[in-house]
């Protein structure tokens, strides 16, 4: 049963990474998963955070960094050394198939890091502001999405690392949401 999984993992891997090849994935998915590429967006957040919620702003970028940081440990320092999966870039009998679009990294493949992270802040975002702002639900997942995708696209990670890390940072994302208005609600009680 494994053995079906890793294969049927390999073959939907080779299908986004050689099968949808073109000039334009070439040129955009190192992009997107570059996380310079990112840092205005993060900058605005930041910014739009404080200047409109203040002291409650103060606290959802506090959050926030929690919510990165326990993504990144989570799936760098406890999932990946007890997974031990090789890249796909890195694995031996298969990477000669592989087509690597950006330097492979030497470090464990499951979960991705890069999905982990970006799905627990596109999750946590979205929890914050999806009453206030509909449209935060599809761009925040579709980001998400789109930043991982990049991950098999350039050869670095197979499909199930990114579910795994899709998972996980859905995972995180809520919880440290749903911290975010526990102490919410906390301060609000404190003031009446």
């Amino acid at each position: 049963m494994i053995e079906q999984l890793i294969e049927l993992d390999q073959q939907l891997f080779l299908s986004i990474n050689k099968g949808l090849a073109n000039q334009f994935f070439d040129f955009l998915m190192p992009l997107l998963r570059n996380p310079y590429t990112w840092a205005p967006l993060y900058l605005f957040f930041i910014i739009f955070a404080i200047r409109n919620y203040k002291k409650k702003g103060i606290i959802m970028i506090l959050l926030l960094l929690v919510t990165f940081g326990l993504g990144d440990y989570t799936s760098a320092s406890i999932i990946k050394p007890e997974v031990m999966r090789v890249r796909p870039c890195n694995d031996v009998p298969f990477k000669e198939q592989v087509t690597t679009r950006v330097r492979c990294g030497s470090g464990y493949s499951m979960p991705s890091s890069h999905a982990t992270n970006h799905f627990a802040i596109g999750i946590f975002i979205l929890m914050l502001f999806r009453r206030q702002w509909k449209p935060i639900v599809w761009l925040s997942l579709l980001w998400a999405a789109s930043i991982s995708f990049a991950q098999i696209y350039v050869g670095v990670h197979y499909p199930g690392d990114i579910l795994v890390g899709a998972l996980l940072g859905t995972a995180i994302g809520l919880f440290t949401s749903w911290l975010f208005f526990f102490i919410q609600s906390k301060a609000q009680r404190s003031e009446t």
